[in-house]
């Protein structure tokens, strides 16, 4: 009998083929709706691979009720929807796409910086509203970012990847990280900073470290509190890193100048959430992996990843 493998989500029929031709498919038949919980929770109870996106909550108690579970492949290099201590409790190896998604995403970083610094999106509403009249000298009037501090927390492959950008517009780069990093501070001129520092120096204050229980709430009242009136704050990490009730208040009261969220604490996030009210906030729908080549090569990571474990071999991409 051929081991069951679950996909939560539907994806190209190309990409899979190599998986059907030695396991049972099974795929949502959706590619934008994810799996009901409770629809996940059969589907893990009966399968021997879980595909799961990051909209899949991979719950202790779906774990211990999924008895011929032995494989989690995570279509995303954070993996927090994922109980990685219940899956190694019950012997489950869990993976997910590191090394794909690092520029792409690095790319993205920038671009919200450019949105919020420079207005962009208001800008583009005004000439679509009809609402350009005429050119002044203090219309939709920004922020440089050549010349600015950059503040980068959390220094991993897409914080490195974001700070050498920062090098090509001549910012100042600082970071924040649990470790520090000489060789990119000697190659690349980069700064290290305690938190406090970092918030109270940075023009842009980019996060990018995982959310952990150490992480969750990382940013709030009081750190966005040590902000210029003049800064910029960027999350393509994950939102419970923010306290997105004191982000609100500190951007209706011009207490800092705007933030650029591609992430929220609850995804998708909902429209009448407080955030999506204010003129200086840009928000995008969690797309920081979102090219087409980076997200066909986190697909090819994750049928990498099964295949491997289908021949009986040992995968490289697991989540330690």
């Amino acid at each position: 009998m051929k081991p069951l493998v679950w996909i939560t989500r539907q994806l190209p029929e190309e990409g899979i083929a190599p998986i059907r031709a030695m396991a049972e498919v099974k795929m949502w038949p959706s590619a934008e709706q994810p799996m009901p919980v409770e629809e996940l929770k059969k589907a893990a109870a009966e399968a021997d691979v879980m595909w799961v996106m990051i909209s899949d909550q991979m719950t202790r108690e779906i774990i211990e009720n999924a008895p011929k579970l032995e494989i989690i492949t995570n279509l995303a290099v954070g993996y927090n929807n994922i109980d990685i201590e219940a899956a190694k409790e019950n012997g489950i190896t869990v993976t997910n796409t590191p090394d794909i998604l690092t520029g792409t995403t690095a790319d993205l970083a920038f671009a919200l910086m450019l949105a919020t610094a420079r207005r962009i999106p208001e800008a583009e509403r005004e000439v679509r509203a009809g609402k350009w009249t005429g050119w002044s000298v203090t219309q939709l009037t920004g922020m440089d970012i050549h010349g600015a501090t950059l503040g980068v927390v959390g220094m991993g492959r897409i914080g490195e990847a974001v700070a050498r950008r920062g090098n090509g517009f001549d910012m100042k780069v600082l970071y924040h990280n649990r470790t520090r990093k000489p060789k990119a501070e000697e190659q690349y001129g980069f700064e290290y900073a305690e938190l406090d520092n970092l918030l109270k120096e940075s023009d842009f204050v980019v996060l990018l470290t995982p959310l952990t229980p150490e992480t969750k709430g990382l940013i709030g009242k009081r750190e966005i509190a040590l902000m210029k009136n003049s800064a910029i704050l960027i999350n393509v990490a994950r939102g419970g890193i923010v306290d997105e009730h004191a982000l609100y208040n500190a951007l209706e009261n011009k207490e800092i100048w705007a933030a650029g969220l591609d992430v929220f604490e609850t995804e998708p996030v909902p429209v009448d959430h407080p955030l999506l009210s204010l003129p200086n906030v840009v928000v995008l729908p969690h797309i920081g992996s979102a090219s087409i080549r980076t997200r066909n090569n986190m697909m090819a990571k994750n049928v990498e990843s099964i295949v491997t474990y289908l021949q009986g071999k040992e995968i490289q991409s697991q989540v330690k």
